[in-house]
């Protein structure tokens, strides 16, 4: 699984969104490439080092051949879209990005989804951003999107509609639901197509999430803003969890007429069954009766065994069973040396860090009865080993 995280900590745009990508190793060549499926012309890509506010990032452009472009409804860019030879995975992200986008737009202005003139969204350069910005995701093999709060910055804006305030009616539409805030920099730092690509691809928003960080890279903004990088900031790696999930069965029933002596040999069984544990908890029951509550975990692929080992050797006639999570250190098993003959180590980590390491007690006792010392000073020299050799 790679993840992406978008720290949108100068907002979010199309052409920041190319440039991030771009930055993060996506072939400039190949987006090209890509992008020539779409019969879509009159522009040129390109890609440029840049400095925001002394901090590097790449630049991507789209140099239109005109300035005169037609103004599309959501049909004519869906169908620039579902004709081109573009993977099934672009075309249908990039058209839901677009729908969208156009939702959004209907909703600020009072009108329909086919009624619908994008204007200055609907420009080629809005089509190229956000079918880049699909292209290079599915390029680097992002399989998880998440992203910082967004900021939208202040202002007012100029558009076909007139003065607006920023953040854009569109892009205010668009953050519905997302954590979003404005800043004292005087300039529209999320545009709705910026928010259109992140609202549509987004799964999570929030502080950067667990994960191991392969690469760093920024797309740059039109204007470098004098007290901020007006950058994109863009993490990729692999997320890393604090501790490994499943699940598994507990079976538990109580017990007050059995020979306790039978318990051991039930534990005994079970485990050899395969659960992975087993213990007796005293109880009292009504009239004030002493008795003891049997506790088996294990997977469910084995309840049905340790069903029958229950019902056979113990005096119950019923058990309930749950399924419960559970939450694990990640464990492996290493050897140390001791000057008694190797030891068994059991390990447990959380994100590389041991936490635990004991050594294995059936290794211990038996060098303690083999070379006659006591188990306790077999068991301390092999934990003083094991510091030794991480040290």
């Amino acid at each position: 699984m790679t993840i992406a995280y978008f720290d949108c900590f100068s907002g979010i745009s199309g052409d920041m969104t190319l440039g991030a990508l771009v930055d993060a190793g996506v072939s400039i060549d190949t987006l090209r490439r890509e992008l020539l499926k779409l019969d879509l012309g009159g522009y040129a890509l390109t890609a440029e080092k840049v400095l925001r506010a002394g901090l590097s990032a790449t630049k991507v452009n789209v140099d239109l051949d005109n300035n005169e472009q037609p103004s599309r409804r959501l049909a004519d860019v869906l169908k620039i879209i579902e004709s081109s030879a573009l993977s099934s995975a672009v075309k249908e992200r990039s058209s839901g990005i677009f729908r969208r986008l156009a939702q959004a737009e209907a909703a600020v202005h009072g009108t329909t989804l086919d009624k619908v003139h994008f204007h200055e969204v609907g420009a080629v350069d809005a089509i190229v951003d956000i079918v880049g910005a699909v292209v290079g995701l599915e390029l680097l093999g992002v399989t998880a999107i998440a992203a910082s709060s967004v900021n939208v910055g202040s202002g007012s804006i100029q558009t076909a509609h007139g003065t607006l305030p920023v953040p854009a009616p569109a892009t205010a539409e668009l953050l519905k639901g997302v954590p979003s805030y404005g800043s004292s920099v005087p300039f529209e730092l999320t545009t709705p197509t910026g928010a259109a690509v992140l609202t549509s691809l987004c799964s999570v928003f929030g502080p950067q999430p667990r994960m191991k960080v392969e690469r760093v890279a920024c797309g740059a903004g039109n204007k470098d803003l004098p007290r901020a990088p007006n950058v994109l900031r863009l993490m990729i790696g692999e997320p890393v969890a604090a501790y490994d999930e499943d699940s598994s069965v507990v079976i538990e029933t109580n017990i007050d007429d059995m020979n306790p002596q039978v318990y051991e040999y039930v534990i005994e069984k079970v485990l050899r069954e395969g659960a992975q544990d087993a213990y007796l908890t005293p109880i009292i029951m009504k009239k004030g009766r002493p008795a003891a509550l049997l506790s088996v975990l294990t997977d469910r692929s084995k309840t049905d065994r340790i069903l029958d080992i229950i019902f056979r050797e113990t005096t119950t006639i019923g058990v309930r069973i749950r399924e419960t999570g559970r939450m694990k250190l990640s464990r492996e098993t290493g050897e140390v040396d001791t000057v008694y003959g190797k030891v068994k180590v059991k390990i447990s980590r959380r994100e590389g860090e041991i936490l635990t390491a004991t050594p294995e007690y059936e290794d211990c006792k038996r060098i303690a009865e083999e070379k006659q010392v006591p188990l306790k000073t077999v068991l301390e020299e092999a934990k003083r080993q094991f510091r030794s050799t991480k040290s």
